[in-house]
């Protein structure tokens, strides 16, 4: 047995040795600034959650209040989404019905349009009316209603573009969303709101008719609790992994403290 060869094998400054310091004090601070990243992530998306079950409460509230006057000319500049989106809604007015804009839908009755009407205030302002949704089918019956309505619906911002690649074509009259600043453009319409209102579904026992109202879809996503528990969990990882490596450190250098009393014979005295 030639102990030369074995003490070697175990020498702890070999490739299987302990670590430097300084190798340990980067892979310390590494390892710290990633485990704290990770656990403010995780607080965060904790926040977001609060954040969003919060503001799911406040639309469900505004949703099923009393209908309440649309804001006027004066207000417009206020009105934005954290405080008006979704709020139940009255207004009376003259739908011009010859400025009317088909936006296309895809809703639980099946594809289709949005048929968006402005309607004309006593005051001359206007805000556009999604009167509902109508199948291809009809289309023809987009124009077709009463010329004066008074209509109740929910407060809805303005939606800008549409998604890639379905861009507006204001050109073609080809329509993605309700971006209300290109409708108004394109239908040479002025003093219009920012913001436009989703009817509300006709009263109970009316006959149902096209446009049909009442379809708007009122629903957030709110998956922060699962983003959190992946931050959290990668975190434990983290920490799991550095508990390893000091495990794994202290054994190797306690392998070394152990082999470091043995003494290699002198080469005259190795066997042969």
């Amino acid at each position: 047995m030639n102990l030369s060869a074995s003490t070697a094998t175990a020498d702890p400054h070999g490739p299987s040795g302990p670590r430097s310091f300084a190798v340990l004090a980067v892979l310390a601070v590494c390892t710290a600034l990633v485990f704290v990243g990770l656990v403010a992530l995780g607080t965060w998306q904790v926040q977001r959650r609060a954040w969003k079950l919060d503001l799911i409460a406040q639309v469900a509230q505004r949703v099923h209040a009393t209908a309440v006057a649309t804001p006027a000319p004066a207000q417009w500049p206020q009105v934005n989404a954290a405080t008006d989106a979704y709020r139940h809604v009255y207004l009376t007015g003259t739908y011009l019905h010859a400025q009317t804009t088909l936006v296309q839908a895809t809703t639980e009755r099946g594809s289709g349009f949005w048929v968006v009407t402005p309607l004309q205030q006593a005051d001359g302002s206007l805000v556009l009316v999604n009167r509902g949704f109508l199948p291809p089918e009809a289309r023809a019956q987009a124009q077709a209603g009463p010329a004066s309505a008074t209509v109740t619906g929910l407060l809805r911002m303005t939606e800008p573009g549409a998604a890639f690649p379905r861009r507006n074509d204001p050109a073609a009259d080809r329509w993605y969303s309700r971006d209300i600043q290109a409708i108004a453009k394109a239908r040479g319409l002025h003093q219009v709101a920012p913001y436009f209102v989703d009817a509300d579904a006709a009263a109970d026992g009316a006959a149902e008719a096209w446009p049909l109202g009442g379809l708007t879809v009122v629903q957030f996503q709110n998956n922060h609790l699962v983003y959190a528990i992946t931050w959290y969990t990668l975190a434990l990882m983290v920490a799991a992994a550095a508990g390893y490596l000091v495990r794994d450190e202290l054994r190797l250098r306690r392998l070394g403290r152990l082999t470091g009393t043995l003494e290699t014979p002198p080469h005259d005295a190795t066997p042969h």
